[in-house]
């Protein structure tokens, strides 16, 4: 049987390219399993199915060696793990040297293990230069004072009023909360967050509201 692997790392990613070039090959829909997960290791449902499908005398295609994972090691194991344990033969479409099925000779063998190990290192190398870059521009967001992740809910309208009665003692924060249909959390943070006089009298600008 003939199978193919198409991974992207995020659910809004597209994953389209890869089905295209597993078309390409013949293969049909039902013999291509799709993750939407991170490659940093392996602990994927479709993966884990696919592995298991796989016996003697099989074929999986993949577009390219970092959609089979971002983790120098277990892309090492797991394709060792497929071609000894299984014994199917894995084919890399982006990388013609990467095809188990020629070369198994001794040195066939060692010029496929020598390019699997460089192209792995290189996809885990682009995973960590990938979380760098992320950790700088949030870094960087923070610095400049750029508001980072969703803005919370507009407060209610009558927030002011049931606040000036939950600051006077005249009601608990549940009922405050009710009142305001808010988690009761939420009222307590947002409440005890900008004093009702302050917000009362106008001594904050409105956007602090939305805080």
């Amino acid at each position: 049987m003939e199978y193919g692997y198409v991974r992207v790392s995020a659910k809004d990613q597209n994953e389209a390219r890869q089905i295209d070039a597993l078309h390409a090959i013949g293969l049909p829909d039902s013999a291509i399993y799709v993750d939407k997960q991170s490659g940093k290791d392996f602990d994927r449902p479709q993966y884990k199915k696919l592995y298991m499908r796989l016996k003697n005398g099989d074929i999986l295609y993949i577009k390219s060696i970092d959609r089979l994972g971002r983790n120098y090691d277990e892309i090492i194991k797991h394709w060792r793990r497929i071609t000894r344990f299984r014994e199917a033969d894995i084919v890399v479409l982006d990388m013609p040297l990467l095809d188990t099925r020629r070369g198994k000779d001794l040195l066939g063998t060692f010029l496929s293990d020598i390019v699997l190990q460089v192209l792995s290192f290189v996809a885990e190398n682009e995973r960590v230069n990938i979380r760098q870059r992320q950790a700088e521009g949030i870094a960087a967001a923070k610095a400049r004072g750029k508001h980072l992740g969703r803005y919370p809910d507009p407060l209610p309208e009558n927030f002011l009023d049931v606040c000036k009665k939950y600051k006077a003692g005249e009601i608990s924060s549940r009922e405050a909360a009710l009142e305001c249909k808010m988690p009761a959390s939420s009222f307590r943070y947002r409440a005890n967050k900008y004093m009702c006089s302050e917000l009362e009298e106008g001594s904050r600008d409105d956007s602090a509201l939305f805080i």
